[in-house]
């Protein structure tokens, strides 16, 4: 595996920033904690504002890391996504031409669900939705309907040839302002024509239910030709998440109560909290992390990029009803309060065993 990698965010915005404190300084650090202590060869740069893109991309490549440079805007029209990769392709062509093998641009990610326009749906509830009722089956669900069979009739289908259309037209656009390599992060079961791109990317996350088919899901990728990257994986830190699946901690998390924390005024009184009776679990997140990361290693894919480094909205707390870390990917954990960690004493987190055993495989393959 070419490509030892971490997904970074710089602040994706769904109903509120997802990293409201965005310090140049901290991000800095870091950066460099990733590159030395994480060993890193890679970094997927994600997030809304351009401005944070830009800061965190230059930090990074003079860090001397390989930056997928991957600009996140969601629920917005077709027109308004183009325009707003093109603007952030202008910038990206500024680092390529300083360092000419070493960004990757990522021109979307997901879009199915997370773009206006492919399947009908306010927001990616609504369209998951909407998808289920369209094929009357469960796209995650591999016991209940054949993946194959899905993937064949999404591209027959109304949203495939919407989305096909869509990555055409980004891809010729963005070729004309960005002359580097470019990728889109994928869906699995998302039919992609991937001519179009440089690298095959695809976000690939285990659940018990996909365990034994995890690998066997990626090997149509690879008679394409291309190198394959996993955009995106991940574990949650509670014990079950294994089998419930990773998803993005909504699962165990009360998402109105983590909503209403993020409003101005009204969010101070406000305490975001878990749903359920969990108990924590970094050990299984570590296990299972270095357990993908051997899979995929073994699969021969290009590169693998680990979800995720840091999550601010989702503190720990040493009570189990406020411990929105167990519903997090990070890791590390971040502490609220201000409160610093003790094995990086400049940062408001502290490293969770996840972080070592993935910085171990790292090191060490």
């Amino acid at each position: 595996m070419r490509l030892k990698g971490v997904n970074y965010d710089v602040g994706s915005v769904m109903y509120f920033n997802w990293r409201p404190d965005f310090d140049p300084v901290s991000v800095g650090r870091e950066i460099e904690i990733i590159r030395n202590d994480l060993h890193c060869n890679a970094i997927r740069i994600t997030g809304l504002e351009i401005n944070r893109l830009i800061i965190a991309t230059e930090v990074a490549l003079k860090q001397g890391l390989e930056v997928w440079l991957c600009p996140t805007v969601w629920n917005k029209k077709q027109e308004d996504t183009l325009s707003y990769i093109e603007r952030v392709a202008k910038s990206a062509e500024k680092f390529r031409q300083e360092y000419p093998e070493r960004i990757v641009l990522v021109v979307g990610g997901e879009l199915t669900l997370f773009m206006n326009g492919i399947v009908k749906g306010r927001n990616v509830v609504e369209r998951m939705a909407n998808l289920k009722k369209s094929f009357g089956r469960d796209h995650n669900d591999s016991q209940k309907t054949n993946f194959s069979d899905v993937k064949s009739r999404l591209k027959e289908s109304e949203h495939g040839k919407l989305l096909d259309e869509y990555l055409r037209q980004v891809a010729s656009s963005v070729r004309q302002i960005f002359h580097g390599k470019i990728t889109y992060a994928s869906l699995l079961w998302e039919s992609v024509d991937w001519s179009l791109f440089d690298y095959i990317g695809v976000d690939h996350y285990r659940a018990e239910r996909i365990k034994d088919q995890y690998v066997e899901m990626l090997k149509p990728l690879f008679e394409y030709g291309k190198p394959v990257a996993i955009t995106e994986f991940g574990m949650l830190t509670y014990q079950g998440a294994e089998i419930n699946g990773a998803g993005l901690g909504g699962n165990i998390i009360d998402s109105k109560s983590l909503f209403f924390h993020s409003l101005p005024l009204l969010g101070r009184f406000v305490r975001p909290r878990t749903v359920g009776n969990h108990v924590r679990d970094e050990g299984l997140q570590a296990r299972e992390l270095v357990d993908q990361l051997n899979v995929l290693d073994k699969a021969d894919v290009y590169g693998a990029f680990v979800s995720e480094f840091v999550s601010q909205i989702k503190p720990y707390d040493d009570d189990p009803k406020y411990d929105l870390d167990m519903g997090s990917m990070s890791l590390v954990k971040t502490y609220s309060r201000r409160r610093h960690g003790t094995a990086y004493p400049d940062m408001t987190w502290e490293p969770k065993e996840s972080f070592r055993a993935v910085a171990e495989y790292y090191a060490n393959h």
